[in-house]
């Protein structure tokens, strides 16, 4: 008689997932997450794949298993996400960080890399994603990072303590009240239209993290107003956006003074980033 009647092994559950709709990327990390093995370590699935599941594992699986058919997002269900070659802890205070959020920091660190002291700037850092990336990549750098959510800066902030990076996080609206000058600012803000469609795919992140007015560019319209005073001679503005955003976005860049105003492709072929330098 098969063993599986009896206890179910890793395979089986496998099986199991997948004929229930799971993902197989999202099957398999569950079953790492619950077996409390590495994520990067698929393999130790095969080669375990005869192996018996308790049934403690079994339960804690079926709990995430159903949450995640709700639509949860993987993160805050395994309560990590990788970004920038970092282990972040995200939950649901902060959205989780996008791979497409990466080229923002690409962007970033080439500004940076004839300056790699220079004082940073991070606005609306949410799980503190890009200020811990830049600083991981450039330690030199002096890197502060605001955020209006007090949940958002407590994930932040136990996210640098974790990684040893020394970041100064501090809670405000944007540049509201913001003194020194930088030669960086950097900001992946909300910017999702009140009313768009895709809004129902993410009703279990944060909304004050996602949408920004009628037209999702509110928040880029105050950074980019507000910005030109806090950045020093030559400093640079890099903004996240939406799919169709980045004409609107280098319309409000040019508007408010700036020069070298481009767009940069995500992962997709997509403009998801904009940004101007100040003369």
């Amino acid at each position: 008689m098969n063993s599986d009647t009896h206890t179910p092994t890793i395979a089986s559950t496998l099986t199991r997932l997948l004929a229930q709709g799971l993902d197989r990327l999202d099957a398999q990390l569950l079953l790492l997450h619950v077996l409390q093995q590495s994520p990067h370590n698929r393999a130790w699935l095969m080669a375990h794949d005869t192996d018996p599941i308790g049934p403690t594992a079994l339960q804690q699986l079926s709990d995430l298993t159903l949450r995640r058919q709700r639509g949860e997002p993987l993160a805050y269900l395994t309560g990590h996400k990788e970004f920038y070659g970092l282990d972040l802890r995200v939950d649901a205070r902060v959205l989780v960080p996008r791979p497409d959020t990466e080229t923002l920091v690409d962007w970033a660190l080439e500004v940076l890399q004839a300056q790699d002291t220079a004082e940073v700037l991070d606005l609306g850092t949410g799980s503190g994603a890009i200020a811990l990336a830049l600083k991981h990549t450039l330690p030199d750098l002096n890197v502060s990072a605001i955020d209006y959510s007090a949940d958002a800066l407590a994930v932040a902030s136990a996210n640098a303590a974790r990684l040893h990076l020394a970041v100064s996080f501090q809670q405000g609206s944007w540049l509201d009240g913001v003194s020194a000058r930088y030669q960086l600012i950097v900001s992946n803000p909300p910017y999702i239209a009140a009313q768009d469609q895709h809004l129902s795919a993410l009703t279990f992140e944060p909304l004050q993290a996602l949408t920004s007015g009628v037209d999702g560019l509110d928040d880029i319209r105050r950074i980019i107003r507000q910005a030109p005073a806090r950045l020093q001679a030559g400093g640079w503005l890099l903004l996240e956006h939406g799919y169709d955003q980045a004409p609107a976005v280098r319309a409000l860049l040019h508007e408010a003074g700036f020069c070298d105003v481009q767009s940069r492709l995500d992962l997709s072929d997509i403009e998801r980033c904009s940004g101007g330098k100040l003369a």
